[in-house]
């Protein structure tokens, strides 16, 4: 059955439509077929990407049928994704003051991973000698310095992500009151971008990192 593929180089293809009805059967309209979960997943695996519609209300169930997705497979035996301490930590966020900011912590650092997913490969069919795991706690730290940072430009003098305070402006050598921050403060759209720099300067670390392994 052949899916709607993201070609190289060329302009991305509307997602594939889904349409999931009252009998909780899913209709592929690119390929006028009813498909499984199973089907749907092997789509993510080949980069299709897809929008699920309930086919009574037109409500886009998207995100509920791809946590099913995670469900079914976490279900099936073997080795799973997801452990249980950060299923928890996970449930723990739902209705903290972070929840807001959690979504994108954890798309950026599945965006990195990703990135490096075949440098990790790397690491794990040659980890002889070394400890792997190293790395990946090199880039965890990494990330959280680069999300405290996003953190500073969007709120200064606020509360950073582990609860503590954000680092204060440094006193004057003099001993007089810290320095007051610029009255020209840098917009959101400046802020942004140099985040942006900041994650590519990631990535090219990261990929330094890599072949000196």
């Amino acid at each position: 059955m052949a899916d709607q593929a993201i070609p190289e180089g060329g302009p991305k293809p509307a997602p594939v439509v889904i349409k999931k009805y009252a009998n909780r059967r899913l209709y592929n309209t690119a390929t006028s077929a009813y498909v499984t979960l199973d089907h749907l997943s092997q789509m993510v695996k080949d980069k299709t990407d897809f929008v699920v519609y309930d086919a009574k209300t037109g409500d886009d169930i998207t995100r509920s049928v791809l946590t099913q997705i995670i469900f079914e497979e976490e279900n099936k035996g073997g080795q799973t994704l997801l452990p249980i301490p950060f299923l928890r930590q996970l449930i723990s966020f739902y209705g903290d003051s972070l929840q807001g900011v959690v979504p994108q912590y954890l798309e950026m650092s599945m965006t990195q991973f990703a990135r490096n997913q075949e440098q990790m490969r790397h690491y794990m069919q040659n980890a002889f000698g070394f400890n792997p795991f190293q790395q990946f706690e090199s880039m965890g730290k990494q990330n959280m310095a680069m999300f405290e940072q996003a953190m500073r430009m969007f709120n200064p003098f606020g509360t950073a992500p582990n609860g503590q305070a954000m680092p204060k402006p440094p006193a004057a050598a003099n001993g007089q009151e810290p320095a007051k921050p610029d009255a020209a403060a840098p917009s959101n759209d400046t802020a942004i971008d140099d985040l942006k720099r900041k994650l590519d300067e990631l990535q090219a670390q990261l990929s330094e990192l890599g072949k000196k392994s």
